[in-house]
């Protein structure tokens, strides 16, 4: 049998040749390499050439040449919409090992610039403030270098106002910028037809929990008011910042607006109605504890809102709870009513206090503002530390109670409240009795604490503190110790122990003082995101009259920002005191302020 041998053919043949030579003629990719602009055109450039593409894939000599053939008019067209129409490019290409390199050399020449701002919207919308100020900022183009994405940035912007100030059916007629390549400059023609404003109509709150008319003490305006986004997210944060629920979406019905009237939907989903908390704590002042809470977000219909607290620890022991009735409005306002079992017991003093609290809460001027009634009642020893431990002279022991009246300001701002690179805090106390009714001595008393936190680089800050008190008393030994100023601590005066600083009897035993200052001074120095080390120098003291004798501390420390918060673990010792040596630990977990 005779056997046959067939040739390949040459069709066969041509085709599979290309094949083979592919991976010949292939390369990795091309290195492209654009110079003669900053960095923002450089990024315009890279992105409009289609060589960019193949950075990192494999491309052929054919596509090379093709693609390098049109990077001279991509680059001068990614170049227009920044107002460079006179751009030369000037271009290289040379095999690079495996790889293709190609630079560009770009000349963008002189930008066109923008010598007209035309912008035609109605009398009555430039009225609004708002509305104003993004027209300026259109009219702030001339003079400069056309930019086209500043351009739509502004003209975008002055549509949202317009539609946020309320006129929903507000028609752009004319949007067009004129180039003048030849004279090198560009006019920018908008106009708007604004047609009717609207106005808020009813709010309608769908899921609510609570009685008919509560929510609406919420709402920032009123029906016939003119409409404003702005007031709907206001609306939004003060439902949100309720803590009642666990969604908020305020919806305005711009479809069904009829007679130039909207009316605005919230959508409500009721968060969980009661919140337990339990763990762990550690700190130096108070000693290694448990803490335990229950807070009712509300009570009833009428949204009145209960919370339950319990710490047991070392050196501190506490049972609190307060009752709020909150009423809502654009001031927060709310009637608050607790009592506070208080069982502390520190190097210093011992104490064992009853407190009644009623007191009204609202914001003021952007100032927390409370104004209340406390009534204390207990029995305190002072003079623990001291003098001879082996001896009970000079230490004094009491029982009083106490009606004061007390008003505070509280306020705070920061930019990130887990980590502060800008930020600041202040509280401020007054406190007084009103003579000797119901109380065992007369007192006033101020304080002030403050907080100051500043980045001044990316890995470094620097943060300020200081607290400063003054007391005037007809009976000081009358005072239990949370009444008296005592320095040393965590958050006092480090390398001290806590209250361990302060006016001492005839017996040498601290006691306790009239007035307070103390000033501290931090650096910290982050090595990585979470992890850095701080040092610092505090200095104060408790003081009566003008005896100020302050203490000086320094030392270094430990950060961590953890999943649960900062853990600051301090490592101070007393600087030229002939009382106190060795060193401190202090530990503080919380946040910045």
């Amino acid at each position: 049998m005779r056997r046959c041998h067939r040739r390949p053919s040459l069709l066969r043949l041509g085709v599979a040749l290309p094949l083979l030579l592919a991976p010949l003629l292939a390369r990795a990719g091309v290195q492209l390499v654009v110079d003669g602009v900053d960095d923002r055109l450089k990024g315009a450039v890279v992105s409009g050439v289609g060589l960019s593409q193949y950075a990192a894939r494999e491309v052929s000599e054919a596509q090379v040449r093709r693609l390098y053939e049109r990077a001279d008019a991509e680059a001068k067209a990614a170049l227009q919409p920044y107002g460079y129409y006179e751009a030369s490019v000037r271009g290289e290409l040379e095999p690079a090992g495996k790889d293709w390199r190609v630079v560009l050399h770009v000349t963008p020449g002189p930008p066109v610039q923008v010598t007209a701002v035309d912008v035609k919207l109605d009398e009555a919308a430039m009225k609004i403030a708002p509305i104003r100020r993004a027209e300026r900022a259109v009219e702030r183009l001339k003079g400069q270098p056309l930019d086209h994405g500043q351009y739509e940035a502004a003209r975008d912007a002055l549509a949202a106002q317009l539609t946020a100030s309320g006129y929903l059916d507000a028609r752009m007629v004319t949007h067009r910028v004129e180039v003048n390549r030849a004279g090198r400059s560009a006019a920018v023609h908008l106009a708007w037809e604004t047609g009717r404003r609207y106005r808020f109509g009813a709010v309608h709150f769908e899921g609510s929990q609570f009685n008919e008319g509560f929510l609406d003490r919420y709402v920032p305006f009123k029906s016939g008011d003119y409409f404003e986004q702005g007031q709907l997210l206001a609306l939004q944060q003060s439902l949100n910042g309720a803590d009642y629920f666990s969604a908020v979406n305020v919806l305005p019905d711009a479809e069904g607006a009829k007679n130039g009237v909207v009316d605005i939907t919230v959508q409500l989903a009721p968060a969980k109605r009661s919140i337990y908390t339990a763990g762990p704590f550690i700190g130096t002042d108070t000693g290694v504890g448990a803490r335990a809470g229950l807070d009712r977000r509300w009570v009833n219909r009428r949204g009145h809102k209960w919370k339950n607290e319990i710490v047991l620890a070392q050196r501190l022991k506490t049972l609190s709870t307060l009752y709020s009735i909150p009423m809502p409005g654009p001031d927060q306002r709310a009637f608050n009513f607790g009592a506070n079992f208080r069982d502390a017991n520190t190097d210093t003093s011992k104490s064992r206090t009853l407190e009644l609290v009623g007191n009204e809460t609202r914001l003021w001027h952007g100032w927390t503002r409370t104004l209340g009634l406390h009534a204390l009642s207990g029995t305190f020893t002072v003079g623990e530390k001291g003098g001879d431990p082996n001896s009970t002279l000079g230490i004094e022991r009491g029982r009083s109670t106490l009606l004061y009246a007390e008003a505070s300001l509280s306020r705070k701002q920061a930019d990130n409240p887990s980590f502060v690179r800008r930020g600041w805090s202040v509280n401020v106390y007054a406190r007084s009795t009103a003579g000797t009714l119901l109380s065992d001595a007369r007192f006033s008393q101020w304080q002030a604490d403050v907080k100051w936190i500043r980045a001044f680089t990316r890995r470094d800050r620097l943060i300020l503190r200081g607290s400063a008190g003054m007391t005037w008393t007809t009976d000081f030994s009358a005072l239990p110790p949370q009444l008296r100023f005592f320095a040393g601590g965590d958050r006092s005066v480090r390398g001290y122990g806590y209250q361990s600083l302060g006016p001492r009897n005839s017996y040498d035993r601290v006691i306790g003082g009239k007035n307070l200052l103390v000033g501290s001074t931090e650096v910290e120095h982050y090595f990585t995101r979470e992890w850095g080390m701080a040092a610092f120098v505090d200095a104060g003291n408790a003081y009566d009259g003008t005896d100020y004798r302050p203490k000086i501390g320094a030392g270094l420390g430990l950060r961590w920002l953890s999943p649960v918060g900062m853990i600051r673990v301090d490592i101070g010792t007393p600087v030229s005191s002939r009382e106190n040596h060795g060193i401190q630990l202090h530990l503080v977990i919380g946040p910045d302020l």
